[in-house]
Protein backbone atom coordinates (compact mmCIF):
# COMPACT_ATOMS: atom_id res chain seq x y z
CA UNK A 1 0.00 0.00 0.00
CA UNK A 2 1.34 3.47 -0.89
CA UNK A 3 2.18 5.92 1.90
CA UNK A 4 -0.37 8.36 0.51
CA UNK A 5 -3.08 5.71 0.93
CA UNK A 6 -2.12 5.29 4.58
CA UNK A 7 -2.50 9.02 5.09
CA UNK A 8 -6.00 8.93 3.60
CA UNK A 9 -6.92 5.96 5.78
CA UNK A 10 -5.59 7.43 9.03
CA UNK A 11 -6.76 11.05 8.61
CA UNK A 12 -10.35 10.36 9.82
CA UNK A 13 -8.98 8.49 12.84
CA UNK A 14 -6.76 11.44 13.72
CA UNK A 15 -9.80 13.72 13.47
CA UNK A 16 -11.83 11.40 15.70
CA UNK A 17 -9.10 11.38 18.35
CA UNK A 18 -8.86 15.19 18.26
CA UNK A 19 -12.63 15.66 18.53
CA UNK A 20 -13.21 13.09 21.28
CA UNK A 21 -10.23 14.31 23.32
CA UNK A 22 -11.56 17.86 23.04
CA UNK A 23 -15.09 16.81 24.03
CA UNK A 24 -14.01 14.85 27.10
CA UNK A 25 -11.66 17.64 28.18
CA UNK A 26 -14.56 20.06 27.85
CA UNK A 27 -16.61 17.83 30.16
CA UNK A 28 -13.87 18.22 32.76
CA UNK A 29 -13.97 22.00 32.30
CA UNK A 30 -17.77 22.13 32.57
CA UNK A 31 -17.69 20.28 35.88
CA UNK A 32 -14.95 22.53 37.28
CA UNK A 33 -16.65 25.71 36.05
CA UNK A 34 -19.78 24.72 37.96
CA UNK A 35 -17.79 23.80 41.05
CA UNK A 36 -18.48 20.07 40.64
CA UNK A 37 -16.14 17.12 41.01
CA UNK A 38 -15.16 15.58 37.66
CA UNK A 39 -15.10 11.79 37.37
CA UNK A 40 -12.59 12.26 34.54
CA UNK A 41 -9.14 13.30 35.74
CA UNK A 42 -7.44 13.53 32.33
CA UNK A 43 -7.78 12.31 28.75
CA UNK A 44 -5.18 10.92 26.35
CA UNK A 45 -5.54 10.03 22.69
CA UNK A 46 -3.49 8.39 19.97
CA UNK A 47 -3.70 6.90 16.49
CA UNK A 48 -1.93 3.58 16.06
CA UNK A 49 1.39 3.83 14.23
CA UNK A 50 1.51 2.21 10.77
CA UNK A 51 4.14 -0.26 12.02
CA UNK A 52 1.84 -1.32 14.88
CA UNK A 53 -1.06 -1.77 12.43
CA UNK A 54 1.12 -3.92 10.16
CA UNK A 55 2.26 -6.03 13.14
CA UNK A 56 -1.35 -6.61 14.19
CA UNK A 57 -2.35 -7.53 10.65
CA UNK A 58 0.44 -10.09 10.55
CA UNK A 59 -0.42 -11.61 13.94
CA UNK A 60 -4.18 -11.72 13.29
CA UNK A 61 -3.98 -12.73 9.63
CA UNK A 62 -5.75 -9.55 8.50
CA UNK A 63 -5.28 -8.34 4.94
CA UNK A 64 -4.54 -4.66 4.30
CA UNK A 65 -7.94 -4.31 2.65
CA UNK A 66 -9.58 -5.33 5.95
CA UNK A 67 -7.70 -2.87 8.19
CA UNK A 68 -10.61 -0.47 8.78
CA UNK A 69 -13.20 -3.21 9.32
CA UNK A 70 -11.26 -5.68 11.48
CA UNK A 71 -8.90 -3.56 13.57
CA UNK A 72 -10.94 -1.84 16.26
CA UNK A 73 -8.25 0.18 18.02
CA UNK A 74 -6.63 2.22 15.24
CA UNK A 75 -7.96 5.25 17.13
CA UNK A 76 -7.66 5.09 20.90
CA UNK A 77 -8.88 7.29 23.75
CA UNK A 78 -7.72 6.71 27.31
CA UNK A 79 -9.73 8.22 30.15
CA UNK A 80 -7.95 8.35 33.50
CA UNK A 81 -9.96 8.51 36.73
CA UNK A 82 -8.93 8.96 40.35
CA UNK A 83 -11.14 6.26 41.80
CA UNK A 84 -12.60 2.92 40.72
CA UNK A 85 -16.08 4.29 41.44
CA UNK A 86 -15.52 7.01 38.85
CA UNK A 87 -15.13 4.45 36.07
CA UNK A 88 -18.77 3.37 36.30
CA UNK A 89 -19.84 7.02 36.18
CA UNK A 90 -17.76 7.64 33.04
CA UNK A 91 -19.24 4.56 31.37
CA UNK A 92 -22.72 5.95 32.11
CA UNK A 93 -21.75 9.33 30.62
CA UNK A 94 -20.54 7.66 27.43
CA UNK A 95 -23.72 5.58 27.14
CA UNK A 96 -25.82 8.76 27.31
CA UNK A 97 -23.97 10.59 24.56
CA UNK A 98 -25.89 11.05 21.31
CA UNK A 99 -22.70 11.29 19.22
CA UNK A 100 -21.41 7.87 20.29
CA UNK A 101 -22.76 4.40 19.53
CA UNK A 102 -21.54 1.50 21.66
CA UNK A 103 -20.35 -1.52 19.68
CA UNK A 104 -18.76 -3.62 22.39
CA UNK A 105 -17.70 -3.52 26.05
CA UNK A 106 -15.16 -5.53 28.04
CA UNK A 107 -14.85 -5.25 31.81
CA UNK A 108 -11.29 -6.16 32.77
CA UNK A 109 -11.77 -4.62 36.22
CA UNK A 110 -14.21 -7.16 37.63
CA UNK A 111 -12.66 -9.84 35.42
CA UNK A 112 -8.93 -8.98 35.13
CA UNK A 113 -6.68 -10.64 32.56
CA UNK A 114 -4.34 -13.41 33.74
CA UNK A 115 -1.46 -10.93 33.70
CA UNK A 116 -3.22 -8.74 36.25
CA UNK A 117 -4.25 -6.13 33.68
CA UNK A 118 -7.32 -4.14 34.75
CA UNK A 119 -9.23 -1.59 32.70
CA UNK A 120 -12.67 -1.00 31.20
CA UNK A 121 -12.74 -1.17 27.40
CA UNK A 122 -15.38 0.16 25.03
CA UNK A 123 -15.41 -0.07 21.26
CA UNK A 124 -17.56 2.70 19.86
CA UNK A 125 -18.77 3.97 16.51
CA UNK A 126 -18.02 7.63 15.94
CA UNK A 127 -18.77 9.72 12.85
CA UNK A 128 -16.44 12.43 11.56
CA UNK A 129 -17.03 14.88 8.73
CA UNK A 130 -14.39 14.67 5.99
CA UNK A 131 -13.88 16.20 2.53
CA UNK A 132 -15.61 13.12 1.14
CA UNK A 133 -18.54 13.39 3.54
CA UNK A 134 -19.32 11.66 6.86
CA UNK A 135 -17.19 8.66 7.81
CA UNK A 136 -18.21 6.23 10.55
CA UNK A 137 -15.23 4.63 12.25
CA UNK A 138 -14.42 2.49 15.27
CA UNK A 139 -12.62 3.94 18.29
CA UNK A 140 -11.41 2.11 21.39
CA UNK A 141 -11.95 3.84 24.72
CA UNK A 142 -10.01 2.61 27.76
CA UNK A 143 -11.15 3.78 31.19
CA UNK A 144 -8.93 3.14 34.20
CA UNK A 145 -7.65 4.63 37.43
CA UNK A 146 -4.27 6.35 37.70
CA UNK A 147 -2.92 3.31 39.55
CA UNK A 148 -4.19 0.91 36.86
CA UNK A 149 -2.70 3.13 34.18
CA UNK A 150 0.72 3.13 35.86
CA UNK A 151 0.75 -0.68 36.01
CA UNK A 152 -0.52 -1.08 32.43
CA UNK A 153 2.11 1.34 31.10
CA UNK A 154 4.93 -0.59 32.78
CA UNK A 155 3.52 -3.94 31.63
CA UNK A 156 3.16 -2.70 28.05
CA UNK A 157 6.79 -1.52 28.02
CA UNK A 158 7.98 -4.91 29.26
CA UNK A 159 5.87 -6.73 26.68
CA UNK A 160 7.49 -4.58 23.98
CA UNK A 161 10.99 -5.19 25.34
CA UNK A 162 10.62 -8.96 25.61
CA UNK A 163 8.55 -9.36 22.40
CA UNK A 164 5.54 -10.73 24.35
CA UNK A 165 7.72 -13.31 26.17
CA UNK A 166 8.32 -11.80 29.60
CA UNK A 167 10.61 -13.90 31.86
CA UNK A 168 8.82 -15.88 34.55
CA UNK A 169 10.46 -14.00 37.42
CA UNK A 170 9.31 -10.62 36.04
CA UNK A 171 5.82 -12.02 35.38
CA UNK A 172 5.57 -13.00 39.05
CA UNK A 173 6.64 -9.53 40.15
CA UNK A 174 4.11 -7.97 37.81
CA UNK A 175 1.42 -10.19 39.28
CA UNK A 176 2.32 -9.13 42.82
CA UNK A 177 2.40 -5.47 41.84
CA UNK A 178 -1.04 -5.87 40.21
CA UNK A 179 -2.36 -7.14 43.56
CA UNK A 180 -0.79 -4.10 45.25
CA UNK A 181 -2.53 -1.83 42.73
CA UNK A 182 -5.88 -3.41 43.64
CA UNK A 183 -5.21 -2.71 47.32
CA UNK A 184 -4.15 0.86 46.54
CA UNK A 185 -7.38 1.54 44.64
CA UNK A 186 -9.37 0.08 47.55
CA UNK A 187 -7.54 2.28 50.04
CA UNK A 188 -8.13 5.37 47.90
CA UNK A 189 -11.83 4.53 47.73
CA UNK A 190 -11.96 4.64 51.54
CA UNK A 191 -10.96 8.31 51.52
CA UNK A 192 -12.77 9.18 48.28
CA UNK A 193 -15.40 11.46 49.84
CA UNK A 194 -12.81 13.43 51.81
CA UNK A 195 -10.65 13.90 48.69
CA UNK A 196 -13.65 14.91 46.59
CA UNK A 197 -14.77 17.46 49.20
CA UNK A 198 -11.28 18.96 49.31
CA UNK A 199 -11.05 19.17 45.52
CA UNK A 200 -14.54 20.65 45.21
CA UNK A 201 -13.68 23.27 47.81
CA UNK A 202 -10.50 24.16 45.95
CA UNK A 203 -12.32 24.46 42.62
CA UNK A 204 -15.07 26.58 44.17
CA UNK A 205 -12.59 28.92 45.83
CA UNK A 206 -10.63 29.26 42.57
CA UNK A 207 -13.86 30.23 40.77
CA UNK A 208 -14.80 32.81 43.43
CA UNK A 209 -11.33 34.37 43.25
CA UNK A 210 -11.45 34.47 39.43
CA UNK A 211 -14.87 36.19 39.55
CA UNK A 212 -13.61 38.75 42.08
CA UNK A 213 -10.53 39.57 40.01
CA UNK A 214 -12.64 39.93 36.88
CA UNK A 215 -15.02 42.34 38.66
CA UNK A 216 -12.10 44.38 40.03
CA UNK A 217 -10.57 44.60 36.58
CA UNK A 218 -13.85 45.88 35.12
CA UNK A 219 -14.32 48.40 37.92
CA UNK A 220 -11.02 50.11 37.13
CA UNK A 221 -12.82 51.70 34.17
CA UNK A 222 -15.45 53.47 36.28
CA UNK A 223 -14.23 53.78 39.88
CA UNK A 224 -11.64 56.15 41.27
CA UNK A 225 -8.04 55.09 41.73
CA UNK A 226 -8.33 55.67 45.48
CA UNK A 227 -11.40 53.46 45.83
CA UNK A 228 -9.86 50.69 43.69
CA UNK A 229 -6.70 50.72 45.79
CA UNK A 230 -8.85 50.28 48.91
CA UNK A 231 -10.85 47.41 47.33
CA UNK A 232 -7.68 45.72 46.12
CA UNK A 233 -6.01 45.94 49.54
CA UNK A 234 -9.14 44.50 51.20
CA UNK A 235 -9.17 41.62 48.71
CA UNK A 236 -5.51 40.74 49.37
CA UNK A 237 -6.11 40.85 53.12
CA UNK A 238 -9.11 38.51 52.92
CA UNK A 239 -7.39 36.20 50.42
CA UNK A 240 -4.38 35.80 52.75
CA UNK A 241 -6.72 34.53 55.49
CA UNK A 242 -7.71 31.55 53.30
CA UNK A 243 -11.31 31.76 54.51
CA UNK A 244 -13.86 30.80 51.84
CA UNK A 245 -16.84 32.28 53.71
CA UNK A 246 -15.20 35.69 53.93
CA UNK A 247 -14.19 35.52 50.27
CA UNK A 248 -17.80 34.79 49.31
CA UNK A 249 -19.04 37.66 51.49
CA UNK A 250 -16.54 40.03 49.89
CA UNK A 251 -17.60 38.74 46.45
CA UNK A 252 -21.25 39.65 47.13
CA UNK A 253 -20.36 43.07 48.49
CA UNK A 254 -18.17 43.76 45.47
CA UNK A 255 -20.96 42.73 43.10
CA UNK A 256 -23.30 45.18 44.85
CA UNK A 257 -20.77 48.01 44.45
CA UNK A 258 -20.16 47.12 40.80
CA UNK A 259 -23.89 47.01 40.12
CA UNK A 260 -24.20 50.49 41.59
CA UNK A 261 -21.64 51.80 39.12
CA UNK A 262 -23.44 50.07 36.25
CA UNK A 263 -26.77 51.64 37.29
CA UNK A 264 -25.13 55.06 37.61
CA UNK A 265 -23.61 54.72 34.15
CA UNK A 266 -27.03 53.92 32.64
CA UNK A 267 -28.70 56.88 34.40
CA UNK A 268 -26.08 59.24 33.07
Amino acid sequence: MEIQMWREILNPYELAVEELTCKFNHLIKEHHDRGFYSSIERVEGRVKAISSILDKCQKKGISLDEVTTKIEDIAGIRIICQFVEDIERVVELIHKRSDIEIKQEKDYINAPKNTGYRSYHMIIWYTVETMDGPKRIMVEIQIRTMAMNFWATVEHSLQYKYKMHIPKEIEERLSKSAEAIVMLDKEMSQVRLEIMDAQNAFQHQAKVVADILNTIQNMYRVASTREMAKIQDEFYQIYSMNNLEQLERFHKQLDTIAEGYRTQSIDE
